[in-house]
């Protein structure tokens, strides 16, 4: 199990670099994750919802993801609730305080999950959740050293050198710890390292005698682009503007942002995510993204004066595009007669003829299959073969898979631009509307690009790590 000092350490990467150099070494591998907090989800091929970060983990340990990978899923609604998924079903919405006392009840859910992988895999890579350490919440823990105590498991705790103070974060933490829980950690991994790793060797050894277990590595600030949890905060940081730029709205409530990484890959474009009128500017495409809260979104979006701003770009020939929530907000009308975001009907922003009317029943589906007649700008993607999921609460008058009206479009498809070929044809459009020439003599491959990235993560994570060491906490030697 890798547990860390805080949300952030880069647990997520080290159980994703471990996912592939086990199953480099041969060994079938799955990940696990008890609870996760996020808004990027994933549906897999029998219709369950689990979180992405445990996807990328089962993709670069070669196996088919699954559920009882990510067998709790938490998807923040307001700032004081979520909507709770158990086993890839929606339970419910619960406030913070009533899933408190709530959660020992799913402990039953995670075992079998976690006993049905052992029935599969050699080693199952589990990851933790923000710290073990919060010690308001470890009567009711099930995902840091509830759930080591559960599967028997050992241990390495990863520290976050980036940030600063990595030696008080490590001792701090095992400190912290009841005698039990510190006898489960067997070394300690400082992450995100930057310059020479020798001048640490004096605080290493200090660290030893002060916590009792070995250091296993000092994994470098690796530069590969691993879908995760945390990975919008380092998309946030991009402001500059290159000759093609893309600007997606930032809603309060974003989710699925990974839809929009291949848009990333492209040396003359930039993609950036913007949140105010000012950040907007005049940019080449607007995105509309997902979002779990379609309707106070929208309602912030007119607030804020974004709508206003968008609206005036489409009515000067600026494609608009959007997916899943941000698709729904193109419409005239969002109703919401069963509750499911609060009630009531919203005005949509009038660029997409069609309405959408909120059900109980959430969509959860795999898809695929080749688009239909697309016309205005991007009329070059008729025809084009996709695939990718939809997830979401309401249902829609126009179900095409690609709607278009001029140059606005809208898709419930996640994962669409994944699709080889489509991000490289709307790039190729949006520079021969500014008269640019379009670089791709070779097309972008995201399947192969993620593969590469997953391999360049493995390699740093292997070369940083004592592999015989980790092997041995494996067999339990240590």
């Amino acid at each position: 199990m890798i547990q860390g000092t805080m949300s952030s350490a880069g647990k997520s990467l080290v159980c994703t670099a471990l996912c592939r150099i086990f199953a480099q070494d041969g060994y079938r591998v799955a990940p696990f994750k008890s609870q996760n907090m996020a808004l990027n989800s994933f549906i897999t091929e029998e219709g369950l919802e689990m979180g992405r970060a445990q996807v990328a983990q089962a993709e670069a340990a070669g196996a088919v993801p699954s559920v009882l990978m990510n067998p709790i899923l938490l998807k923040p609604t307001t700032d004081f609730g979520s909507q709770v998924i158990v086993m890839g079903e929606v339970r419910g919405n619960m406030r913070a305080s009533e899933y408190f006392r709530y959660k020992k009840e799913l402990i039953p859910d995670i075992l079998r999950a976690y006993h049905a992988l052992e029935q599969t895999y050699d080693i199952i890579v589990i990851e933790g959740a923000g710290s073990p350490a919060e010690i308001n919440l470890k009567q009711t823990d099930i995902v840091n050293m509830g759930m080591a105590q559960m599967a028997d498991s050992p241990v390495l705790l990863v520290g976050d050198i980036d940030r600063g103070g990595v030696f008080a974060q490590l001792y701090g933490t095992v400190s912290l710890l009841a005698p039990e829980e510190r006898a489960r950690i067997k070394a300690t991994i400082i992450n995100k390292f930057r310059g020479d790793a020798s001048i640490l060797a004096s605080g290493l050894d200090m660290l030893y005698e002060l916590v009792g277990v070995p250091c296993a590595g000092i994994v470098p600030y690796v530069d590969a682009d691993i879908d995760d949890e945390d990975s919008l905060s380092r998309r946030l940081e991009n402001r500059e503007r290159k000759e093609i730029d893309i600007a997606v709205i930032r809603l309060p409530r974003i989710s699925n942002f990974t839809d929009f990484a291949p848009f990333e890959q492209y040396e003359n474009v930039s993609l950036r995510y913007v949140s105010s009128i000012k950040e907007l500017g005049t940019p080449d495409l607007v995105i509309l993204p997902g979002t779990k809260s379609t309707i106070s979104d929208l309602k912030w979006l007119r607030e804020s004066g974004l709508e206003a701003a968008v609206l005036k770009l489409a009515s000067h020939g600026t494609p608009v595009f959007g997916i899943c929530g941000g698709f729904q907000m193109l419409g005239r009308t969002i109703s919401d007669p069963c509750g499911a975001e609060g009630g009531g009907v919203a005005a949509g922003m009038g660029l997409l003829e069609m309405d959408t009317v909120f059900h109980g029943e959430k969509t959860r589906l795999q898809i695929s299959g080749s688009l239909g007649a697309v016309t205005g700008i991007f009329s070059g993607l008729s025809g084009m073969d996709f695939t990718g999921y939809e997830i979401h609460m309401g249902n829609s008058t126009e179900r095409d898979t690609l709607v278009c009206r001029g140059n606005v479009y809208g898709s419930y498809v996640h994962g669409l631009f994944d699709a080889q070929g489509i991000a490289d044809e709307m790039v190729r459009a949006l520079c021969a509307r500014r008269g640019l020439a379009f670089d791709g003599d070779r097309p972008f491959d995201r399947a192969a690009y993620k593969e590469e990235q997953y391999n360049k993560l493995a390699h740093a994570v292997r070369e940083a790590l004592d592999m015989k060491l980790i092997y041995d906490i494996l067999e339990k030697r240590v």
